[in-house]
Order: structure tokens, then sequence, then C-alpha cells
């Protein structure tokens, strides 16, 4: 019995998976142009984000500390709301036929990504400043895994097995 994967599912699913991750991938990366914008993807434009530099006399931009509650609602929704994508994106990789050891990986590793990241998030402001770094590094990993993930499933989706 051969194993049912996306390439076999019928041309109307694959068109409703290609569309929503498409339009996953824009609301992704609308989010990580926001990242850009607010941290330069720098470890100390994290952590200005998060805690301000009111001490820096000559900033060009003055930003403060973010208040508690707004750290609070941005870890709760990033966690609760990046853990749904990852769980569908997830069932969906369990429908490919990438090598089952990589699907694993692709499946398990956003879910620590996302705790290090957003949680991470939280230490930071707690002023535990090295945790700058592992943010950056979970959430390249995050955004990594992301990207795999969305190319294998529309590779599959779009490449039908006829075509491939």
């Amino acid at each position: 019995m051969q194993k049912k994967t996306i390439s076999r599912f019928s041309k109307e699913i694959r068109l409703l998976i290609t569309a929503f991750v498409i339009t996953l991938n824009i609301g992704f990366f609308t989010g990580i142009n926001f990242v850009n914008e607010t941290s330069k993807f720098q470890p100390d434009g994290i952590e200005t984000n998060y805690l301000g530099n009111e001490n820096i006399e000559n900033a060009e931009v003055m930003q403060f500390k973010k208040p508690k509650k707004e750290i609070l609602t941005l870890v709760h929704n990033h966690i609760l709301s990046m853990s749904v994508i990852f769980l569908l994106l997830g069932v969906l990789l369990t429908y490919t036929s990438i090598n089952k050891k990589l699907k694993r990986i692709l499946i398990l590793e956003p879910f620590v990504s996302i705790i290090l990241t957003f949680g991470g998030i939280y230490v930071l402001w707690t002023g535990v400043l090295w945790f700058k770094y592992v943010i950056m590094i979970s959430g390249l990993a995050l955004t990594l895994s992301f990207l795999l993930s969305s190319f294998f499933i529309l590779k599959e989706s779009v490449l039908p097995l006829k075509t491939r």
C-alpha cells in the first residue's frame, strides 16, 4: 500500500494547501520585516527594542523599556499563534515524502525555537542581557524551519507525482 502524500491528494486539496502556505508565508515574512524594522537583526537592536535606550543621550530615536503588560501580551500572543501555525505545518509535513529524520526535526524544532525566542524575550526583559543571542539564534532556526517546511509542502502540492 502506497503512503498517502500531498502529491496524491486531489487537485482541490493541493490548491487549498498551496493557497494556505503562500498566505502563511506572506504573513510570516511581514512579521520578519517588522523584526528588521525594530531591531535591524542585531543583538543590540533586540535589547533596545524591549529595554529601551533612554540612558543613551545622543540616540536618534528615544525608546523606553516596554511595560510588563506589553511584554506578556507579546509573548502570549506569539507563543499561541506560532504554535498553531507550526502545528498545521507539522501536520502537512507528515504527508510529505521527505526523509523521516528531517521530517521529525522540522516538526519538533519550531516548538523549541518558539519557547526560546518568545520566552527569551521575557527573560531578556527581566535583565538577562545575554539572552538576546539566544533570541537571535532561535529566531533564525525558527525562520529556517518555516522556510524548509513551506518549501517541501509547496513542492509536493504544486508538483504532483506525475510531473516529478
